[in-house]
């Protein structure tokens, strides 16, 4: 499929369009001929950042607006194509701190914008991001669309709340829906001031400043990782296949790996900063979920898509941007 022919003078929103995932995809869609939009309430923290955007600044429309804001919401989803709802907090630390936030952000904020298409646009595609931490810990390996659904957190459950409005609203009104479930994207344009939003872009940091990664444990737990760029095409495809409508889907890596392995691969790549391995801290090992890695089977069979970045050669892109862009994220 060309991708580029589909989404070619289409009107595109994205919510959440400054942060990490966000504004990788504005970039591919607006290099397509798209007609973007995206939205961000650049809450302090959450990792919005107009700098993400700097490079297509002139290609795209900026609205500075929160999801939560439904008169805003109406006014924005009229007239077009494609809708790719990634607002949202990420923080599973933060969800459990503040979760009435969580919720409001992830649970009722997707209906109201499921509400905002029903009533002004009922004709657009959305296309919206789940999480691995819906499944909580893993009763077998690898996870398929079929494992239990059993959050360890509050973000899980507000994000499986948020998630089955879409298939909902795709099931009764016909709002053309479907959902994939994320798991550890990294890339450039993450945000790097905390480690509450994943570990992976921390590590980067700390590696690129010669700094000390602390690994909890023995850090023997697995995890599959996607570059980003993977999982913009993985976006755009379920956008374009029409049979995906009312679905939900994993995506994965295929090669799962160690914490403590993706520390040294992260050594490796910046070439600076060491290793150190300290106890659990206890209010992280409670929603500590073990292995996880997932079975991308099924979207792959729809769609064709599978990943092509390498960790290795994710990781070496991505502390090449951060060296040239240190500035814009520290």
């Amino acid at each position: 499929m060309d991708l580029a022919d589909r989404f070619r003078g289409k009107r595109c929103l994205i919510t959440g369009g400054l942060g990490f995932i966000g504004s990788n995809l504005a970039e591919r869609l607006s290099g397509y001929g798209a007609w973007v939009t995206v939205v961000d309430s650049l809450i302090e923290g959450y990792g919005g950042n107009l700098f993400n955007v700097e490079s297509i600044k002139d290609r795209v429309r900026i609205n500075i607006s929160d999801v939560r804001d439904q008169s805003s919401t109406n006014w924005l989803v009229r007239g077009q194509d494609y809708l790719f709802n990634l607002a949202g907090t990420l923080s599973h630390i933060d969800s459990m701190t503040d979760p009435f936030t969580d919720l409001e952000i992830n649970c009722r904020s997707q209906l109201s914008i499921l509400e905002s298409c029903r009533k002004f646009n009922p004709a657009v595609k959305v296309i919206f991001s789940g999480t691995r931490g819906q499944y909580g810990r893993a009763q077998y390996l690898p996870v398929d669309e079929k494992h239990p659904l059993c959050p360890t957190d509050t973000n899980g459950i507000n994000n499986t709340a948020g998630e089955w409005y879409h298939i909902l609203y795709n099931n009764v009104y016909g709002i053309r829906a479907v959902s994939l479930r994320l798991t550890n994207v990294f890339g450039p344009r993450h945000q790097m001031r905390h480690s509450r939003q994943g570990y992976l872009n921390w590590f980067v940091r700390l590696a690129i400043d010669g700094e000390k990664i602390q690994i909890y444990g023995d850090g023997a737990q697995l995890r599959d990782f996607n570059y980003v760029d993977d999982v913009v095409e993985a976006l755009l495809l379920a956008g374009a296949v029409d049979s995906t409508n009312g679905e939900i889907y994993n995506l994965g890596s295929g090669a799962p790996v160690s914490v403590v392995d993706s520390a040294r691969a992260v050594l490796e790549a910046a070439g600076t900063g060491q290793l150190d391995q300290v106890p659990f801290p206890e209010e992280k090992k409670k929603i500590e979920v073990g292995d996880y890695y997932a079975d991308f089977g099924k979207f792959k069979q729809v769609t064709g898509w599978e990943p092509r970045v390498s960790f290795p050669e994710g990781l070496r892109r991505t502390v090449k941007y951060y060296r040239k862009n240190k500035e814009q994220y520290w």
